[in-house]
């Protein structure tokens, strides 16, 4: 199987042409390939299929082998490698996934993709389509209780489930321990990706994130989109900000005009391969 690696801030994925590749049980080698002692090493792998809606088609797969709506930063990815492979020529590109169809913007530098910006459409704040167990309106700033601690909590989809948090210090936040039992509280029916913020000041968030499936990574495109909307609507932030991830910066615009919701960051290919699976 023919592969590339690329990465969106860190939050890096197997990527297979499946114009020309064929992967019979993408769990299972979702599983192989993201091992980082006896695969290839990432968070998951990310298919790029033809599509009968769409100009193309994405399937995510996270390291556990579990399928995943979307991943802001895994489909900026899919959208260089389209341009610079020569799928198509088009710097707008529809991208068919699990969440929607979502449209690119391809920022094009000596014929190959440089930067990338997202419409990840409208955020779902409604708790029985997030999914969240709650008969609140929108479910802003709750108490969720870890390990005999109190967070107050804003859920957000961006076409996959967020819990967002406020903490003082991200950098000494013990995320290993409080992740996954955030991922895994009997309040998230399909288990949730967590995000935990420290505002820097109105247009500058910085976060960490445990997502659903994979662990802590370097960057989570849709966290970072579920951050701003759930600050602007706690009253944090504004529209437009930027979010620091540990992979680098995104800037995200919650737009008021069409209630859309924009990310804007790098794509970068690592290198090609090919593995026996």
């Amino acid at each position: 199987m023919k592969f590339t690696k690329m990465h969106g801030l860190g939050n890096d994925y197997i990527y297979v042409n499946c114009f020309n590749e064929t992967v019979e049980e993408p769990s299972k080698v979702a599983k192989i390939v993201s091992d980082r002692h006896f695969g290839i090493g990432s968070d998951g792998l990310v298919l790029i299929m033809p599509s009968d809606k769409a100009d193309f088609r994405m399937r995510m797969f996270n390291s556990d082998g579990s399928e995943a709506e979307m991943c802001g930063n895994a489909i900026r990815c899919v959208g260089k490698y389209v341009y610079d492979n020569g799928l198509t020529d088009k710097d707008v590109v529809s991208i068919e996934t699990l969440a929607g169809i979502k449209v690119l913007e391809l920022t094009i530098k000596n014929n190959s993709v440089e930067l990338v910006r997202v419409d990840m459409g409208e955020p779902i704040l409604k708790p029985v389509n997030i999914p969240v167990l709650s008969d609140k309106e929108i479910f802003k700033s709750e108490p969720v209780t870890i390990d005999k601690r109190e967070f107050k909590v804003t859920c957000v989809s961006m076409g996959n489930p967020h819990a967002v948090s406020y903490v003082e210090s991200v950098d000494n936040f013990p995320l290993e321990q409080i992740g996954p039992k955030m991922e895994t509280h009997e309040l998230f029916p399909r288990r949730i990706n967590a995000e935990f913020v420290e505002v820097i000041d109105r247009t500058t968030l910085k976060m960490r994130v445990w997502e659903r499936g994979a662990g802590e990574t370097l960057a989570c495109g849709t966290g970072a989109c579920a951050v701003l909307v759930a600050s602007v609507l706690n009253g944090i932030s504004e529209r437009k900000a930027t979010v620091k991830l540990l992979g680098g910066d995104l800037i995200v615009e919650w737009d008021e005009k069409n209630n859309h919701v924009y990310k804007t960051g790098p794509a970068v290919k690592v290198f090609e391969g090919e593995i026996e699976i």
